[in-house]
């Protein structure tokens, strides 16, 4: 039944957010992750600009799990029996929230990231350039790409195959950005052979064709390489 009042809508919303807690282990999970940055926020002191930046985080991942769930639930009802139009409706609903958590993870370190690896320079933290931004955003540009790539190709599915390789292509990422920034040689060199060695685990396991990783692997080095040339 609709609800008569503004308080009745108030208490039917309070007890959809109880019973998904209480059903949903993963909102669970983030439950406590809240929990645990706002207890670091004060701990730290953050400014009152990073505090916005981890509130609007908190609320956009937990929003993007509650919508989640409610999708699951009316999928089920709807579909009981399977259907693969319902699986790509728990399927995109779910990754609204990998995508909400991504974004999560980037305001977040954008709010703390000057607590943990503090600048050199004097002022406003988070109106200053943050360490480490670049790699960040090469990694996720490279991402970015590998899913637009995948969704032009006919071979494979997301996680299996497909060109190019999107391990390869993240991996060689890290690796070519911290050869860049790194001033330890061993460091790149360690971060190079694990790139290598995920790599090749994927032509091991015929998940991905020899081109396929080295396509990925060539997108990584070549996008992170020309981000730092043009905005290192």
């Amino acid at each position: 039944m609709k609800p008569t009042g503004v308080w009745a809508s108030f208490n039917c919303a309070i007890e959809g957010i109880l019973w998904a807690a209480r059903t949903q282990r993963h909102l669970r999970f983030h439950l406590m992750i809240a929990v645990a940055v706002l207890v670091a926020a004060l701990f730290l002191r953050v400014s009152a600009l990073e505090f916005i930046l981890l509130v609007f985080s908190m609320v956009l991942v937990l929003f993007a799990e509650l919508l989640n769930t409610a999708v699951e639930i009316v999928v089920d009802m709807v579909s009981p029996e399977f259907h693969p139009l319902a699986r790509r409706a728990k399927d995109v609903a779910a990754g609204a929230v990998l995508m909400a958590c991504g974004g999560a993870a980037v305001m977040g370190y954008l709010a703390l990231t000057n607590y943990f690896f503090p600048l050199e320079k004097e002022g406003i933290p988070l109106l200053s350039r943050p360490s480490g931004d670049l790699a960040v955003i090469s990694v996720l540009v490279v991402t970015l790409l590998v899913v637009l790539l995948k969704s032009l190709s006919l071979r494979g599915s997301p996680l299996y195959g497909g060109m190019p390789s999107g391990h390869a292509a993240f991996a060689f990422s890290v690796a070519t950005a911290t050869f860049l920034t790194s001033t330890s040689t061993l460091v790149s060199l360690l971060v190079l052979a694990v790139a290598v060695m995920l790599s090749q685990s994927r032509v091991y396991l015929k998940i991905h064709n020899m081109t396929e990783v080295l396509a990925g692997g060539a997108l990584g080095v070549l996008v992170t390489a020309l981000l730092y040339l043009f905005f290192a």
